[in-house]
């Protein structure tokens, strides 16, 4: 990854990895809740579906109720969910024309590294794909990485030049810059969606000029998962415990690094992982 540019050497996937748990119990929702809601779930009472009601949720009350459930988990971040969110979010919610698999990123395991029974961290090669990048320079990293993937939802969710829904893939990446002691975080931030596999070829453009689709070039990324929320402290850290584990850490350790998110920024449980791209 060239330093400061919405790219990555690479471009990859995660078999074997979902989305995390269910966080609803704290008014938060992951990715994995997010595709299979069912109006059940959305009801006002819990006692009954809608069915047995003899009713049917209109369009415009569920994405009232998908707001607010968004807007509450948001808060606890300082992040606002604006009015306008309240498509996007019911279409990732329910409309994959009754399919909801995420697609993974591909990727080849190389090797993984193992202590008494536990995986310390993986090598996986990523060949070449096309990712919808944005730049985002919010006050923190947690701001920066919701209002990214929001934006990055509007143009998932019909605008783009295909006019459709192309459907979430996972993980959603952020490319993160520090210093040269690794100590502090840049507080420009990357936010990257990998484009699923039919659109690879000719990904639809963004009506948001802020968007970007780049190519990012094949390479070695070495990885380490970790849960919880993602915050300067704790990537900070994450990146210093990853050092500590390669046997050649001057190899992998430059100036960016990608965190990589599978579960809703908004979620506090987050499931995560840390990536070291390996130098040409």
């Amino acid at each position: 990854m060239e330093p400061g540019n919405c790219s990555m050497n690479g471009g990859g996937g995660l078999d074997g990895i979902g989305g995390g748990g269910d966080d609803s119990s704290n008014g938060m929702i992951t990715l994995e809740d997010l595709e299979s809601f069912s109006e059940d779930q959305l009801s006002d009472s819990g006692t009954g579906s809608l069915e047995e009601a003899g009713e049917t949720m209109e369009d415009e009350e569920q994405q009232d109720r998908l707001l607010r459930y968004w807007q509450d988990a948001a808060r606890g971040h300082q992040v606002e969910v604006s009015r306008d969110m309240a498509e996007p979010i019911q279409q990732i919610t329910s409309n994959n024309n009754g399919q909801h698999d995420r697609e993974h990123v591909p990727f080849t395991l190389i090797t993984r590294k193992e202590k008494c029974g536990d995986v310390l961290y993986e090598k996986r090669h990523y060949e070449k794909a096309h990712w919808a990048c944005i730049t985002v320079h919010e006050d923190t990293y947690e701001q920066s990485i919701c209002y990214g993937f929001m934006k990055l939802m509007r143009y998932i969710c019909q605008q783009n030049s295909s006019g459709s829904y192309l459907g979430m893939t996972i993980p959603i990446l952020t490319v993160i810059r520090t210093d040269e002691n690794h100590s502090v975080l840049s507080r420009d931030v990357t936010v990257a969606y990998y484009l699923p596999t039919e659109y690879q070829a000719q990904p639809p453009l963004p009506s948001d000029i802020e968007i970007s689709i780049e190519e990012w070039s094949a390479t070695i990324v070495y990885t380490r998962s970790f849960t919880g929320a993602t915050n300067e402290v704790t990537i900070i850290n994450e990146i210093s415990t990853m050092a500590e584990m390669l046997d050649s850490p001057a190899t992998h350790v430059n100036d960016s690094f990608i965190v990589a998110g599978y579960t809703n920024p908004a979620v506090a449980n987050r499931q995560n992982e840390i990536w070291f791209l390996e130098r040409p």
